[in-house]
């Protein structure tokens, strides 16, 4: 899930792998600073309309817990500590286990969201997300819109609106503490720079979420 609930809901990039958009520049003979040059990107998109030179992440770069740093989905603006936790169901790999965890601001108590996500059969790095319990009603689809290895691992999600929630983007970050300030601004330029009316709005809507690292 990409930050979806009836309360929640939620898209990479690369041409090569697992996104490294970076290169490094060298001055002189000497490599004295690594700088990155561009990430990899994709507008939200339809199967008609995907980039032919995409490719999504694994599996394997997907499982695991991811720290949601940033967000537009207003529920997470009286809430922090966002955890996304993926696994992959026993019967079926690619299938998605979706753990959404978190403390309101006024409280310890944590919280969770529990959800499954299931590939888009004709879209690549996009899934359709179902709730557990008493959220199996509710549903939404999100898809990747960047990704990448730098700083320990991130990802950017674009969920679409549902009954509940409006469109939004989330940011994520594998390792605790969130990235490096030179990468969040740079994911957040490239994000502005995405040709597509909706996500330049939601890109000024943008809000950190509170973290106890």
């Amino acid at each position: 899930m990409a930050s979806h609930t009836t309360s929640t809901t939620q898209s990479t990039v690369l041409t090569n792998g697992h996104g490294h958009g970076h290169s490094h520049v060298q001055t002189g003979t000497t490599p004295k600073n690594t700088e990155r040059t561009g990430l990899n990107f994709r507008p939200p998109c339809t199967p008609i309309s995907q980039p032919s030179d995409f490719t999504a992440p694994t599996v394997a770069f997907l499982q695991g817990r991811w720290h949601v740093t940033h967000s537009t989905l207003p529920m997470w603006k009286t809430n922090r500590n966002v955890t996304i936790t993926y696994r992959s169901l026993p019967n079926n790999a690619e299938v998605l286990d979706d753990l959404v965890e978190y403390q309101p601001v006024t409280s310890d108590k944590r919280k969770k969201i529990e959800g499954v996500d299931t590939p888009d059969a004709e879209m690549l790095g996009a899934y359709s997300w179902r709730g557990r319990g008493f959220l199996k009603l509710a549903s939404s689809h999100w898809q990747i819109l960047g990704y990448g290895d730098e700083d320990g691992g991130w990802v950017v999600t674009y969920f679409q609106k549902t009954l509940f929630t409006p469109a939004g983007i989330d940011l994520y970050a594998r390792r605790k503490g969130g990235w490096s300030d030179e990468l969040l601004e740079q994911i957040r330029g490239e994000i502005s720079a995405i040709k597509d009316k909706n996500v330049k709005r939601l890109a000024d809507l943008l809000f950190p979420i509170h973290h106890n690292w």
